[in-house]
């Protein structure tokens, strides 16, 4: 196994990795920014507000994603698995 061949893995392991994790974390980023704003707005201290919209908005991301992402890692298995003979050999 080369050296090209390992950092190619890691950098798809990685962009794979990225892919899955960007819609839920961009969402909750984007709801906490939204709660933050209304909290300093109205002057609400209240540090449990934003657990109950964040999984709410996760519940949401994952019912209306979760089959691209399914998707997105069958496909990044199989290639893996299709490969894994070259991959050894090399």
């Amino acid at each position: 196994m080369t050296e090209e061949i390992l950092l190619k893995l890691g950098q798809d392991a990685l962009r794979t990795t990225a892919m899955l994790a960007a819609p839920m974390l961009l969402s909750t980023l984007l709801v906490g920014l939204a709660v933050s704003i209304f909290q300093a707005v109205t002057q609400i201290n209240e540090a449990t507000l934003t657990f109950i919209p964040k999984m709410i908005i996760i519940a949401l991301v994952l019912v209306f994603a979760g089959p691209w992402m399914i998707d997105v890692m069958s496909h990044y298995t199989i290639t893996l698995f299709e490969n894994i003979a070259t991959i050894v050999r090399e």
